[in-house]
């Protein structure tokens, strides 16, 4: 689904939900290497390795660490089931 206004970002633990909020870029902790998502990305299912989830919420960058998980994108929605 096309969000107006960036990319709809939901990063999630099995304990709580972490951020479930608009971004206009988020870059993750690949296990292939780090990576960033823009407005209009392919679809794509990655497994997540430790580092940061960086995104950018207007002109403030934000980041969230994590030990592992794995991503979603599709459709300017990025879902993220991590390991905190």
């Amino acid at each position: 689904m096309k969000h107006k206004g960036g990319i709809y970002l939901n990063i999630s633990s099995p304990e709580r939900q972490i951020t479930d909020q608009m971004a206009s870029q988020v870059t993750l902790p690949g296990t292939a290497g780090r990576f960033t998502v823009l407005p209009g990305h392919a679809p794509i299912i990655s497994s997540l390795t430790e580092g940061n989830i960086e995104y950018l919420e207007g002109e403030k960058r934000l980041s969230v660490h994590i030990r592992s998980g794995f991503v979603e994108v599709q459709g300017d929605t990025v879902s993220a089931c991590v390991e905190i």
